[in-house]
């Protein structure tokens, strides 16, 4: 498993991340087990929110919970774990007020049976956000040793430089949706002057260059997601002949699975990224593992990117 420095931090981090958010499927002994399966891959980084797991937009801590209990783990065991987890998405609406990301970080500390967070997420961006609001909360929860590090998710370049504004912590991280069917902030930029093209609108406002210019780590979450609301493109060959083509010539190729070579196709970009992988099965973390050591040719990802409906001019 490759590992990266996460931002302008000290931390080196593994490159792949095992998220959470399915775990209420599985027994205290099955996520240990995928606990461990991780680990043995050389995963150290665990992806929480305080509303996986529990009714729509509650944040009810169910899934770090789950995580803490089944552990059990030592301080001693702990302190090899980096954990992540984010705040501010509510029932109906988002909310960055300083008294939800406080009492949010202390459910989750309570939850996760640890003194300390190694970073805190903005989940999704609030309209309404205060900077100031925000800076207070995560001042308090740095100088008192419960948050160590902060980022965002799914946030432009524009939110993130209001936060700016007033954050004094540097925001080291931004988790996005990317994967080879699902990566308009990669291909909006190629298709750059053509104005005929629905790919040339960005939707995104150069994140993934804004990210790169100031040491913001990006994380990928579903990485294997054809969509918004599709499934896996992976063996889909009814939507996805072609791509599945190349990734099982690929896979071939490096002695792999094709979920190993997609993987390799978002870590091969430049931009600091981090794999979030969602699965509670082992064996797709195992696989998925073995793309952290492969490093694609420029042909080969630009034909995957092509593959799964990437516009090359």
């Amino acid at each position: 498993m490759k590992h990266v420095t996460l931002g302008t931090t000290d931390l080196t981090v593994s490159q792949h991340i095992l998220g959470l958010m399915r775990i209420p499927e599985l027994s205290a002994s099955e996520i240990r087990t995928l606990v461990g399966d991780a680990q043995a891959e050389g995963i150290t980084f665990f992806d929480h929110a305080d509303i996986y797991g529990g009714t729509p937009g509650s944040p009810d801590h169910v899934c770090e919970t789950l995580f803490a209990d089944a552990l059990n783990y030592t301080a001693a065991e702990r302190e090899q774990m980096v954990l992540q987890t984010k705040c501010g998405i509510r029932p109906g609406f988002f909310d960055f007020s300083a008294e939800h990301i406080l009492d949010s970080v202390h459910g989750s500390l309570k939850a996760l049976k640890t003194d300390y967070l190694d970073l805190l997420l903005l989940h999704r961006p609030d309209a309404l956000v205060e900077p100031d609001e925000v800076a207070a909360a995560f001042e308090q929860l740095h100088a008192e040793g419960k948050v160590r590090h902060f980022g965002v998710s799914n946030h432009t370049p524009g939110q993130i430089e209001l936060l700016k504004k007033s954050v004094a912590q540097p925001l080291v991280v931004n988790q996005v949706q990317l994967s080879i069917t699902h990566a308009p902030s990669i291909t909006s930029g190629l298709a750059m002057n053509m104005a005929h093209a629905e790919q040339s609108v960005d939707r995104h406002n150069g994140v993934l260059d804004y990210c790169r210019l100031n040491d913001i780590t990006v994380q990928a979450w579903s990485p294997f997601q054809a969509g918004a609301t599709g499934g896996v493109f992976i063996g889909d060959r009814e939507n996805y002949p072609e791509l599945n083509d190349v990734l099982d010539e690929l896979a071939a190729a490096y002695g792999v699975t094709p979920t190993a070579i997609a993987a390799a196709w978002v870590t091969r970009h430049p931009a600091r990224i981090q794999l979030v992988l969602g699965t509670t099965k082992g064996s797709r973390v195992r696989e998925a593992a073995a793309g952290s050591e492969i490093e694609l040719t420029r042909p080969e990802w630009y034909s995957l990117l092509v593959a799964g409906g990437g516009l090359v001019p």
